[in-house]
């Protein structure tokens, strides 16, 4: 018989008796988090902290999706921008062409990132590895070559300037600050409730075994090829909620958004955060992000801390952020007993 397939333990995730003190404790710190998230905007010191928040929830989607791929099947994949930057184009265009409602823009750019990964996820996961890796830069630079030469559509090199903040069909609109702030915190909210099901329900679980040994799994009956095809899909459906809000949050999108040097800074937040997680690669966009913006105005060697950064978690703790929570929780836990 076969034996069940889980996923590894992260930061929102414990299972069994013996865990149940960890459950409690990272129950605690989530809610404790999410409170704090609510009530940013009132005690904020500035605006520029809120939109450094803000950047921060939304490229937390981002690597929360890409996530799916790298930490929980396994599919390394550097050309996730596609979806970012094509979703972000999708919405632009039909804010500044046809309408501004949040439903219609946000419909729109997550069909386009949908359209997109289905048919590159069916023709990349044929291969593996570093094959499949190269397949999906190889994708991606062929949506930036497109972004970069149709002009008509995308604007070209100049970008496609004048996004405007969505309303909610007249009732709500999302120009202030703040107000866009909690919209993208719903949003990251939900995105998050999305995966945490999906890892958690047997087809997250096909998405382990497929990491953990694809053969072992064609063996007992699974289709793994559409198996891989479903985590690509999803995973580009939730990158694209994150380029159509990063659209509204810029109010510009240009082709640096699907260029393979965003692909690999969202798979940095990723490494940084730990792989096989959810909440861990948020907390390595926040990292990045931070480094990004604060302290980059500083000091101009900010990129050498970035990568100084990186280094540490590559070479010491390989998984991230989250598998230095998960160690202090361990070490808690044997001084309690003695």
């Amino acid at each position: 018989m076969a034996t069940p397939l889980t996923t590894r333990p992260g930061l929102e995730e414990r299972a069994g008796p013996a865990a149940q003190p960890r459950s409690i404790g990272a129950s605690a710190a989530l809610v404790a988090a999410a409170l704090a998230l609510v009530i940013f905007p009132l005690v904020s010191p500035s605006i520029y902290f809120q939109n450094v928040l803000t950047e921060v929830l939304i490229f937390g989607i981002f690597a929360m999706s890409l996530d799916l791929l790298i930490g929980y099947t396994g599919l390394t994949s550097f050309g996730h921008a596609a979806f970012f930057g094509v979703a972000a184009y999708g919405a632009g265009i039909v804010a500044t062409r046809y309408s501004d409602n949040l439903l219609v823009t946000m419909l729109a750019g997550v069909a386009c990132a949908g359209l997109l990964a289905l048919p590159m996820g069916a023709l990349a996961i044929r291969s593996l590895g570093v094959y499949f890796l190269m397949l999906t830069l190889a994708f991606s630079q062929i949506v930036f070559a497109a972004a970069f030469k149709w002009t008509w559509l995308t604007g070209g090199s100049n970008g496609l300037a004048g996004i405007p903040r969505p309303d909610l069909g007249g009732m709500v609109n999302f120009s202030s600050v703040t107000t866009f702030y909690y919209l993208v915190l719903g949003f990251f909210v939900a995105a998050y409730l999305l995966l945490r099901h999906v890892v958690a329900s047997p087809l997250g679980h096909s998405f382990v075994g497929v990491r953990e040994n694809e053969s072992r799994m064609r063996a007992i009956g699974y289709n793994t090829w559409l198996v891989k095809l479903a985590a690509f899909t999803i995973a580009g459906l939730v990158g694209g909620v994150a380029g159509v809000l990063f659209s509204y949050f810029n109010g510009f999108v240009s082709p640096s958004e699907v260029h393979w040097s965003t692909s690999g800074l969202v798979m940095v937040m990723v490494i940084i955060g730990g792989a096989g997680t959810l909440l861990g690669p948020v907390l390595g966009a926040a990292l990045v992000l931070i480094l990004q913006n604060i302290v980059s105005s500083q000091t101009d060697r900010w990129p050498l801390i970035m990568g100084l950064t990186f280094m540490f978690f590559v070479l010491g703790p390989r998984r991230g952020i989250a598998g230095l929570y998960q160690d202090a929780l361990a070490l808690t836990r044997r001084a309690a007993r003695r």
